[in-house]
C-alpha cells in the first residue's frame, strides 16, 4: 500500500472567508435639525433611490448593475460612506480587486473606525497575495472590534501565507476563544499543526473537532485521514477517507480506489 501525497487535500482548505456582506442603510447626511431645501431633498431622495435599487441588485448577484447604481449614488453624495462600501463589495465579487480596495480606503477616510472596511480591505490584498496589507487591515479592524473571529481567521490564514506558522496557531486559536463553534478555524489549525509544524497528533486532535461541530465536514475527515496516515493508521487513514468520500470529496475518492482496497 503507498503512501498518498498528504499535503494535496490540505492546501485545499486554507482559504481565507468571503468578505463581510453588503449593508442595508443609506447614509444621507445633512445639517441635523435643519429642514433639507427642495434641491437637496430632491438629490437625497435619488441618492437613496440608487442606493436600494444597488443594494437589490447586489443580493441577487447583479453585481455589474449594483456598482452602476452606487457610482449615480456616490455622483451625487461622494461621502455616502455605505455607498462606497457596497460598490467596494460589489467590486470584489466581480475580482476586480484594485477597485473594491480604492472605494474600502474611501470609506476609511470618512469613518477611520469603520472595521468592516478594514476587513474588507483586507480580504481583497490577500486576494492579490498582499499578505502583509492584508495582515495590516485585519489588525486594524481587530484592534477596532476585538470580538471579530472572522478576522482573527482571515489574519491566521495570511500569516500561513508568509510562513509564520506559530502567528497563524496563535490567530486560529483566538478565532476559536471568541467562537467555539468554530469547525474552520479548528480544521486549518489542525493544517499548520500537521502539514507545516509535523505535530500530526495535534492536527488529528483539532480535526477531531472539526467534525464534533460539523459532522458533515467533508474536508476534515479527508484531512484527519491524511494525519493518521502519517503516524501509521493506514485503517484509520481509510475510514476517514471513506466518510470524506461519501460526502462529496473527489480526491478522498481517488485515495480510497488507490489505497483502501
Amino acid at each position: 500500500m503507498k503512501k498518498q501525497t498528504f499535503f494535496l487535500t490540505l492546501l485545499l482548505s486554507l482559504i481565507p472567508l468571503p468578505q463581510i456582506s453588503i449593508i442595508h442603510s443609506g447614509v444621507i447626511l445633512s445639517v441635523s435639525g435643519l429642514v433639507l431645501s427642495l434641491p437637496t431633498k430632491v438629490n437625497a431622495d435619488e441618492s437613496k433611490f440608487y442606493f436600494n435599487s444597488g443594494f437589490k441588485k447586489g443580493e441577487r448577484g447583479d453585481h455589474y448593475g449594483a456598482i452602476s447604481d452606487y457610482n449615480k449614488a456616490i455622483e451625487i453624495n461622494p461621502k455616502d460612506r455605505t455607498s462606497l462600501y457596497n460598490r467596494g463589495w460589489n467590486k470584489g465579487k466581480i475580482q476586480d480587486y484594485y477597485g473594491a480596495i480604492s472605494d474600502f480606503t474611501k470609506a476609511i477616510e470618512i469613518n477611520p473606525r469603520d472595521h468592516h472596511s478594514y476587513y474588507n480591505r483586507g480580504w481583497n490584498k490577500s486576494q492579490l497575495k498582499d499578505y502583509y496589507g492584508a495582515i495590516s487591515d485585519f489588525s486594524e479592524s481587530i484592534k477596532i472590534n476585538p470580538k471579530n473571529s472572522d478576522a482573527y481567521f482571515n489574519l491566521g490564514w495570511n500569516k500561513s501565507k508568509l510562513k509564520d506558522f506559530n502567528g497563524a496557531i496563535s490567530d486560529y486559536t483566538k478565532a476559536i476563544e471568541i467562537n467555539p463553534n468554530y469547525p474552520k478555524a479548528y480544521n486549518n489549525r489542525g493544517n499548520i499543526k500537521g502539514r507545516d509544524l509535523g505535530d500530526h497528533y495535534g492536527a488529528i486532535s483539532d480535526y477531531i473537532k472539526a467534525i464534533e461541530l460539523d459532522p458533515n465536514y467533508a474536508l476534515a475527515y479527508a484531512n484527519r485521514g491524511s494525519s493518521k496516515e502519517l503516524i501509521g493508521d493506514i485503517e484509520g487513514a481509510c475510514l476517514d477517507w471513506k466518510k470524506a468520500s461519501s460526502l462529496g470529496d473527489s480526491k478522498a475518492s481517488n485515495w480510497v480506489i488507490k489505497q483502501c482496497n
